[in-house]
């Protein structure tokens, strides 16, 4: 019964810390502030995460759990590989159900300083890409892709959403979400010999 609770409270506290930082951003984010958010002692974030860098990570894998389940479900559907690749270009994508992106791009700028950060974005962007990698893969063995280099292919895509969502996030004026995922269709039709309205 301890267990539970325990558990219980911990996945209490990465709900308030994910609200905090989601706020605040990772750079203004004080263990006191989650402490004070959740109504407990920085003790207690102490005893169930050690340090904050550890907290943070905590927090960011935690927030990414929602998205890593849409993405093994699509996975796991009965779709074919256009199918799959339409849906998950939709799903990575800010114009999508996408994760907070916001929380994305200030955690890979953190990790450069928080090397438990670093471990769970590392991890989970190359989930991300592995996922890609296995559509395409698919794609190219049912003779639906023309796709001679699956990974290559997935790192290419994946950088260039990434890219332009940066550009969307950050300068809200340069680009709309509408143009990003045009930009973003065009370039996987040319890359596996698609047209672009497959993709739409």
């Amino acid at each position: 019964m301890a267990r539970g609770i325990s558990r219980m409270r911990r996945e209490d506290l990465l709900k308030v810390a994910c609200e905090v930082i989601a706020a605040q951003g990772f750079g203004h984010t004080r263990t006191v502030d989650i402490a004070q958010a959740a109504g407990v002692s920085q003790a207690l974030l102490f005893y169930h995460f050690e340090t904050k860098e550890k907290l943070f990570a905590a927090a960011f894998g935690y927030a990414a759990e929602r998205d890593l389940d849409n993405l093994e479900a699509l996975l796991d559907s009965a779709g074919g590989p256009v199918d799959k690749l339409r849906a998950m270009l939709k799903l990575y994508s800010p114009s999508g159900k996408s994760k907070s992106w916001a929380l994305w791009i200030d955690a890979w700028s953190e990790s450069m300083r928080n090397p438990a950060l670093e471990d769970v974005s590392r991890a989970l962007d190359l989930r991300w890409k592995d996922a890609l990698r296995e559509i395409l893969a698919a794609g190219a063995d049912d003779g639906v892709f023309k796709c001679p280099d699956p990974e290559g292919a997935a790192w290419r895509l994946m950088s260039l959403i990434d890219g332009l969502t940066v550009q969307v996030t950050v300068h809200k004026r340069m680009l709309t979400r509408a143009r990003l995922f045009e930009l973003v269709r065009t370039a996987a039709a040319v890359e596996l010999g698609l047209e672009p309205d497959q993709l739409a």
